[in-house]
Formats: C-alpha cells, structure tokens, sequence
C-alpha cells in the first residue's frame, strides 16, 4: 500500500492520478476534508481507502503501521502568510517528525514536501544551510524539518527524500484560495474582468518583472516517482525547473492562451500593456521584506541523482493548464 497525506489537495491529488497512471491502485488517501469541496480532486482517482488527518495521526503515534510500501507525505498548511507559529510548527514540522520516526522505525520509504521558502530572499538556491535563511514561519517549519533529515543522514534505516518545490502551479488548485498560483489567479482574472492585475516595480524590479521559478505539477509529479523508483537515495533536493520566469511571462501567456482558444491573435506584452489587458498594482506593503522576489532551483543535486528529464517553461506549461481550466 501507499500512503499519500494531503491526498485531496493540489500536488497530493495530481500524485494519486501519477500513481494510477502507473497501474498503482491500492492507495490511503489522507487529507481532512471539513471543506467538502475538496473532495473533488479526488473524483477519478482510483483510492483503496480514504482516513481524516487526525485519525491517521493518530495511528502513526501509536505505531499502528502495517503493509505500507511507501509514504508520499504532501499534508501541511501551506500558506506562507500564516502568522499562527503554534499551528504551523505542530501540523508542518511535528507531524512529520512523528511519520519520519514511525517509517525510520518500520523500515517504510518516505517522500516529504519541502520548500524552496527555507532559502527566503536567496540570492542562492542550491541544498546548502549557508544559503537558508527563511522569511516567514511556513519557511522555518520547513527549514526546522529539513535539518533533522541532515542531522539523521549517515544513521538511516530507511530512505528519505525531502523535496523542495518551489513555484508550483497546474490543475486542481482551485481549493487553494489567496495561496493558488498566479497563473490560476491570472485566468480567473481575464475572464471575469477582461485583464490581469500584476504586482508593480520593488526591491530593484521593474512593473511584473519579479521572477520565480515556476514549475508544471505535473513535472514535480514526474520527479517524486523519480525517487519512488529509486528507493537507495536519500537526501534533500530542489524541485524547481532551474530556470527564472518574471510573473510577465505567466501573465503574458495565460492572456494568449485565452486568446487562442477564442480564435484571436497573440500579442506582445508591450501590446497587451498598451490596450490595458495586463495591468499593474502598488507592490503591497505587508509583503515588503516577507517577499522572495527572485528564485531559481540549482538543479546540480537533482540532476546528480539521476533525473534527466526537461522541465516546461512558463509559455508550455501555462499554455498547457489554461487549455484544461477552459475544458472545465
């Protein structure tokens, strides 16, 4: 059996459908679904078992773990504006500090999500403690779990990967609310109001030309099974596309995507600007010093482990999540 936590929610669900693409069925779908609507990022997927957060809590406390193959450990809060620091340490780093202990113990393969926040305003993304230094507690919790795996490294009983994506966005975020990508927000946006609002010019960067390393959930799912399939590694690496896209191009091509599907022409985001289809707001204050305004995953460790597969860029991949939001 595998266990994947967070099964309900962005990358956990996106995980499942890899999974079942690989004839995988026999999967404990973890997740708290209090919010029903959840629930329907798990229609399709093929599920052997579904328990609430808690109670599967629960049960790895009392070590009542019996035939699990591996955990795919997505379950966290993952909003980086989450100021509750009691919340944020107990669901994001106690809860996994209590299933590493519990898989370390059974001898289980464990997958976790980390984050590229513990590196906060960078400018240096590569595994390394000298380039971590977090912005918010989201990042720390993150951060504080990551240390452990390192402190544990040389003694361990079974493989643990810790990923740390870094700007993820694709279907079935919809649930996500403020913390959904901005290509989700983007296309919301153009439809409802006939144009995108873009943060303007901070911290050296001109109107829309903050950049981040934006990533398809489809290719993090290709990494995690990357390491599912190669259980002798362990260690802690980027899930980024190593490349830095500014929040123009994401913008720029959820705009003509729209375009396309309504048989117009592509424009130039000069033109797009020009005929106020993309538009820029004053850079919000409480974001001033909280904010990463560039990031990019140095791939060298991933590559090193063994995943050679490319990456789509923002144009591709943004292109391809605006196709399914406009199926429906």
């Amino acid at each position: 059996m595998i266990v994947v936590t967070g099964a309900a929610g962005f990358i956990g669900s996106n995980l499942v459908r890899g999974l079942n693409r690989r004839g995988y069925t026999d999967i404990l779908a973890v997740d708290d679904l209090t919010e029903g609507d959840k629930f329907r990022n798990l229609v399709g997927c093929d599920i052997s078992d579904y328990m609430h957060k808690d109670d599967f809590r629960a049960k790895v406390r009392q070590g009542d773990f019996q035939g699990v193959d591996v955990v795919l450990h997505q379950g966290a809060c993952s909003d980086t504006t989450e100021r509750n620091g009691h919340y944020m340490m107990d669901n994001n780093y106690r809860v996994t500090l209590e299933l590493f202990e519990l898989c370390q113990n059974r001898r289980i393969p464990l997958l976790y999500a980390s984050s590229a926040a513990v590196y906060g305003a960078g400018p240096v993304y590569a595994e390394d403690p000298a380039n971590e230094r977090p912005l918010n507690v989201y990042g720390y919790s993150k951060y504080l779990f990551d240390q452990v795996l390192r402190r544990r490294m040389r003694e361990l009983a079974a493989p643990v990967v810790g990923l740390r994506y870094f700007n993820v966005y694709g279907p079935q975020e919809q649930h996500k609310g403020r913390m959904a990508s901005v290509a989700f927000h983007n296309f919301n946006q153009f439809q409802q109001e006939g144009h995108v609002r873009l943060f303007g010019g901070w911290d050296g960067y001109g109107d829309g030309g903050q950049m981040r390393d934006f990533i398809h959930v489809d290719d993090v799912v290709e990494v995690n099974l990357h390491f599912v399939d190669h259980p002798e590694i362990s260690g802690i690496f980027n899930c980024g596309t190593g490349r830095a896209q500014p929040f123009n191009d994401v913008a720029s091509s959820v705009v003509n995507a729209i375009r396309r599907h309504r048989g117009e022409t592509e424009l130039s985001l000069e033109d797009q600007v020009a005929q106020g289809l993309l538009r820029y707001i004053p850079f919000p204050d409480d974001l001033k010093g909280r904010y990463q305004s560039h990031t990019q995953a140095d791939l060298t460790q991933l590559r090193a482990a063994g995943y050679d597969k490319p990456f789509m860029d923002v144009k591709a991949g943004v292109t391809k999540y605006i196709g399914r939001l406009l199926e429906g």
